[in-house]
């Protein structure tokens, strides 16, 4: 008798624990999702200084904003016998939950041996 008094009283356990649990799995997917977010910015960051140090070497216009991420600003330095390109791109925090952390500041700096015609 004491077996079907304990059956009872484990009824709904499951889903309790899964109404508890499921709020904090969101969350952690969404801090995931936005990790990979600021990854592949990176990547598109370090894609732009790189594209943007290759033409300057070129003598073509540096312009590598279509490959950074949104609002990426490029700076090129030139002393002569090589080209500096640094990119700086700026991503948001995800709205929502997450709309109290902080946007994230990316840096890419490539450098490109200057081409002599």
């Amino acid at each position: 008798m004491t077996s079907a008094r304990r059956r009872c009283g484990d009824r709904g356990a499951a889903t309790a624990e899964l109404a508890m649990a499921l709020p904090i799995l969101v969350a952690v997917t969404f801090g995931l999702v936005w990790l990979l977010s600021v990854g592949t910015s990176e990547l598109r960051t370090v894609d732009a200084a790189r594209e943007a140090a290759r033409a300057a070497a070129r003598g073509d216009p540096a312009d590598g904003q279509q490959v950074g991420p949104p609002g990426t600003r490029i700076a090129v330095t030139d002393d002569g016998s090589e080209v500096v390109a640094t990119a700086t791109a700026q991503v948001q925090g995800p709205g929502g939950l997450f709309g109290w952390l902080p946007s994230v500041d990316l840096t890419a700096r490539a450098t490109a041996a200057k081409e002599v015609p």
